[in-house]
């Protein structure tokens, strides 16, 4: 069957410029849009089929006007942009991507970690800075870090993501617990406990859950008092499962010995954030929502869409 599908990229600029979308050409009429407001994509969507979007709210105030629209895709797993109920009434179906990242983000959780736990930039930069050159001794032992064999990793949220974390964590000789945000997860082969449990025996916390009403500001300054003064926390699930000036303070004030971050409560990060007052590398780190960013999972992601398209239309 042939269908002359028309499909509208509302904000491809958050897939990036280096990934080959020229499959969809193939599908129909493509057009590209780095970035759209509501009423820009208003317009935009007037005489769409598809549209693909990452961040864009998709509601009756953005595609109210889409006559035609039958198909809506997102870039991404979360789907918190998106009227349900509205498309559901009009009769528009939706798609979102699972398990595209899973690699990349397990990949950068672990990256984070090694700067964090063996120190990496006090280390870099003692050797740039030339204070190697003619030391008395080949080590330099100012600035310790212990081996991650034998500590006990905690998880909260160990759904694919955080599974591959613990299965990665378990070959470096962890011990892996695990919190279930939802109170149902039970996953074989690793240890479930309560939340307090985790953050007490815990030499490293990381989150991988989703946002809800189960997460939201979860790790809050409660939650960092009952943890080890020497642990390290990682958050790559959503920002506001975190209360950032509480961890502000608990790194301030040394209750944990650092962080690392890819995801904040407002993105790009906001001028009034209060993790923004620490420069210490050693104590805080912060990547910009790049953990599932790799080529690969942009390209897995896009090809995915790209199938879900040709499907829903029965498209060659």
């Amino acid at each position: 069957m042939t269908v002359a599908v028309k499909i509208v990229f509302l904000d491809a600029k958050t897939i990036g410029d280096d990934i080959d979308l020229s499959g969809y050409d193939r599908l129909g009429t493509v057009i590209k849009y780095d970035f759209s407001t509501p009423d820009e994509a208003r317009v935009r969507t007037r005489d769409a089929d598809v549209i693909v979007l990452n961040k864009v709210a998709v509601n009756e105030n953005s595609i109210g006007e889409a006559a035609n629209l039958k198909l809506v895709c997102v870039t991404a797993t979360g789907t918190n942009n998106l009227d349900k109920e509205y498309l559901d009434r009009r009769g528009i179906a939706w798609r979102n991507v699972a398990g595209y990242s899973t690699e990349t983000v397990a990949q950068h959780t672990f990256a984070m970690l090694f700067y964090l736990l063996e120190k990496l930039r006090y280390y870099d930069d003692y050797v740039k800075s030339e204070k190697y050159i003619g030391d008395t001794t080949f080590t330099h032992f100012a600035n310790v870090f212990h081996e991650l064999n034998g500590k006990t990793w905690g998880i909260i949220g160990l759904g694919t993501i955080g599974r591959r974390v613990a299965d990665i964590a378990k070959l470096f000789g962890c011990r892996v617990i695990y919190y279930s945000t939802s109170g149902c997860n039970d996953q074989p082969g690793y240890e479930r406990v309560s939340f307090e449990m985790l953050l007490q025996e815990s030499d490293v916390v990381s989150v991988h859950a989703p946002l809800n009403e189960n997460t939201q500001y979860l790790m809050n300054a409660d939650a960092f008092s009952k943890m080890k003064e020497s642990a390290i926390f990682l958050n790559l699930g959503r920002g506001p499962i975190v209360v950032e000036k509480d961890l502000a303070e608990a790194l301030r004030d040394n209750r944990i010995a650092a962080a690392g971050l890819d995801v904040l409560e407002i993105e790009p990060m906001s001028a009034d954030n209060p993790l923004r007052t620490i420069k210490d590398s050693e104590k805080l780190f912060i990547t910009p929502h790049i953990a599932w960013a790799s080529v690969e999972a942009r390209t897995r992601l896009m090809k995915i869409i790209e199938g879900q398209i040709r499907e829903f239309f029965q498209l060659q």
